[in-house]
């Protein structure tokens, strides 16, 4: 195995393992945490309450991404 393969099959796992099967859902939560990460620095008190809120997102933006998977099948 030449270090070129090793580096595309490892970089495939990865891929595989962070995407999965659908890149919609994997997309979703980035913007999800980036939204987040942006609310948290420009929030002038404690940001406690931003955990469960983008919490919240990331498990909105799954289950839409299911309902419309469902409903195209």
């Amino acid at each position: 195995m030449t270090l070129s393969s090793a580096l595309r099959a490892f970089g495939r796992f990865w891929l595989d393992f962070l995407v999965g099967d659908d890149w919609k859902i994997a997309a979703g939560v980035v913007l999800a945490l980036l939204v987040g990460v942006a609310l948290t620095l420009s929030a002038t008190t404690g940001a406690d309450w931003l955990a469960p809120v983008i919490g919240g997102i990331v498990i909105l933006v799954f289950v839409a991404e299911m309902v419309l998977d469902v409903r195209g099948s």
